[in-house]
């Protein structure tokens, strides 16, 4: 099992290896530099190693380490070392910032092979562990892009996937990744005209976190937020490097991003079609997670929840849908039954969160409390645009407040 270990500058016999590497990286590698910076890892300790690599800048160290026509092969030894030879001295961080580092740039035979070493080679827990790792490092690098985009070899990455299925068998997490949509979800930009535009919705950030915190007494791991959205991705991360600069901008700082396609950008359908892709993918990446998934009724997500709870319904826990278009009560209850649950407001969320065990009473009440701060900052051009969200936050916290225990309060002065 590999042991976590964070960045530890204190270990002095670290520095000065530190120090020389930098310094040969510095300008102009050469073979001879090449050669010095192998002995120094090579013969480092395992706790040496491993923090040197937590604070070696390990993508410029692998495009500066060379395998050359006639010899000597630099590089590869390089990989063999860190992904062969001393992959069992590497703590969880330190493999995924070699992993994260080989899925820099062009990802070629001799990084895949070297990628392949560091899966197979992690077990257990420990699989869990590192793909949160790596998704947990920001930026268009992600898992997703590794697995989908970086590892070309379709035989490699369904080894990999086969791997991480059987490894997954022996991991018991209660904990769900949560999916969401953005427009008309996170923040009004679509269809929703009730709201400022760009408004983040009352409560949103709060129920993301109660959602990632889990119901229990013991807060679940923290980062379990992932964004699947329509916009069309590219191939340098640039729109979803974007989106996560407006998310944090925002208020929501950790999270990963499943970005959709030109060919799919036209029609609700199309759009739910490519978000259901990108769902069956990262489904089989965590396969020992539960999901919930967050949407909209103006974009096609209660198609796309309704065909999770179809393709996936031992995995799915809940589809909650925004209503952002006044979906008549007999549909609402048609769509429940399905499993498809609508609300008006983050408090009706965290309420029928509550009710699918996915909140605790104490998570709910503070989305509520935080729900009702956020929507007294919020600018209305008017008394007339705010007094029906007005109404429908103070209904929401009166049905929250039926199924609360009762020493649990929630301050309703609007």
């Amino acid at each position: 099992m590999a042991i976590d270990t964070a960045p530890d500058a204190s270990i002095p016999s670290v520095l000065p290896k530190l120090d020389e590497i930098r310094q040969r990286m510095a300008s102009h590698t050469d073979r001879r530099d090449e050669r010095r910076i192998l002995e120094i890892l090579a013969g480092a300790s395992a706790v040496e190693l491993d923090q040197l690599l937590l604070q070696i800048d390990l993508r410029a160290l692998l495009g500066d380490v060379d395998d050359r026509l006639i010899g000597p092969d630099n590089r590869t030894a390089l990989l063999d070392l860190l992904t062969a030879d001393r992959l069992g001295d590497l703590g969880i961080p330190a493999r995924a910032a070699l992993a994260s580092a080989l899925q820099r740039g062009r990802t070629g035979r001799l990084d895949e092979q070297a990628l392949r070493r560091i899966w197979l080679g992690t077990r257990g827990a420990d699989v869990t562990r590192l793909k949160n790792a790596l998704d947990g490092r920001g930026g268009y690098h992600d898992l997703h892009q590794l697995f989908y985009h970086d590892i070309d070899d379709d035989a490699l990455r369904e080894e990999l996937l086969a791997h991480i299925a059987r490894e997954a068998i022996a991991v018991s997490t209660r904990e769900v990744k949560i999916l969401s949509d953005i427009d008309d979800t996170f923040y009004a930009n679509w269809k929703d005209a009730r709201y400022p535009k760009k408004t983040v919705y009352p409560g949103v950030l709060q129920f993301y976190a109660e959602l990632d915190r889990g119901p229990d007494l013991e807060p679940g791991r923290p980062g379990d937020l992932t964004f699947v959205t329509a916009r069309p991705g590219d191939r340098l991360g640039l729109v979803e490097d974007a989106t996560l600069k407006a998310l944090a901008e925002r208020g929501q700082r950790t999270a990963t991003v499943l970005a959709g396609s030109f060919m799919r950008l036209l029609g609700n359908r199309a759009i739910a079609e490519k978000k259901l892709e990108n769902f069956l993918e990262y489904r089989r990446l965590y396969p020992e997670y539960g999901f919930v998934f967050v949407g909209d009724s103006g974009q096609g997500d209660i198609h796309f929840g309704q065909r999770m709870l179809e393709l996936a319904p031992e995995a799915v826990r809940a589809v909650l849908i925004h209503d952002v278009v006044a979906t008549p009560e007999a549909a609402r209850l048609e769509l429940a039954v399905g499993g498809v649950r609508l609300f008006d407001t983050y408090i009706g969320a965290a309420r029928e969160a509550l009710e699918l065990g996915l909140l605790g009473p104490e998570g709910a009440a503070r989305v509520a409390e935080a729900a009702l701060a956020a929507f007294a900052a919020v600018p209305f051009p008017s008394h007339e645009g705010r007094a029906p969200r007005r109404i429908e936050m103070l209904r929401d916290v009166a049905r929250l407040k039926e199924v609360l225990p009762a020493p649990l309060r929630v301050e309703t002065s609007l």
